[in-house]
């Protein structure tokens, strides 16, 4: 079904790579400090479904005709980019659906649809998201084997990496805000928060 020794180099190539500091790491982190490990798990899941449907079409080549028309990126990006910034401020104001309530006031929460959209669109509206997997995953196929059977497997162990990640992330942004909150820093959370938002949609809308 898989080379195995394509499958050595590719678990720790993956791991690293999805490591790495970026808009859904950062997004997740940022949902860590503001509505915890368990609410941000809808985030993720509609991240892991973005980056699912991107890594199929890369291996299955039809990524490559995408970014042969990067006009069809660009509405997408720019109003996912500018819902994120949107979100920051909000946030910052310590207002919306995504800020940590400051003592005696109340914030709706975000519903679980707002969050996997949120997640989804960061991924997929992405175009260098796109261009890595192009670049990166076809190496990992072997051509002498089935490509569905591979690209299956390949493609689980890119969402449990990538799911592993995120969780790493999560987890580490809400250690950050019990710290924070224990001095009574809510305002500031939410500003941090809604400053690392803000980046992330300018960096989504800009990239």
């Amino acid at each position: 079904m898989i080379n195995p020794s394509l499958l050595s180099v590719f678990i720790p190539t993956f791991f690293l790579v999805s490591l790495t500091p970026g808009m859904c790491m950062t997004l997740s982190m940022i949902l860590g400090m503001t509505l915890g490990v368990r609410r941000a798990l809808w985030m993720m899941a509609g991240e892991l479904v973005g980056v699912g449907l991107v890594a199929t079409a890369a291996g299955a080549g039809v990524a490559t005709l995408m970014l042969r028309h990067p006009a069809l990126f660009v509405a997408f990006k720019w109003l996912g980019g500018a819902y994120l910034v949107y979100l920051g401020v909000m946030m910052w104001r310590s207002r919306g659906r995504m800020a940590i309530p400051l003592e005696g006031g109340e914030v709706p929460q975000a519903s679980r649809r707002q969050l996997l959209l949120q997640g989804f669109v960061t991924a997929v509206a992405n175009p260098k998201g796109w261009a890595f997997f192009i670049a990166l995953l076809p190496p990992f196929l072997d051509p002498t084997l089935a490509l569905a059977p591979q690209l299956a497997v390949l493609i689980a162990m890119i969402l449990s990496i990538e799911l592993t990640c995120l969780l790493l992330y999560a987890g580490g942004g809400r250690t950050a805000s019990h710290l924070l909150a224990k001095g009574g820093n809510v305002r500031l959370l939410n500003r941090i928060a809604g400053t690392l938002m803000v980046g992330v949609g300018l960096w989504l809308a800009t990239g």
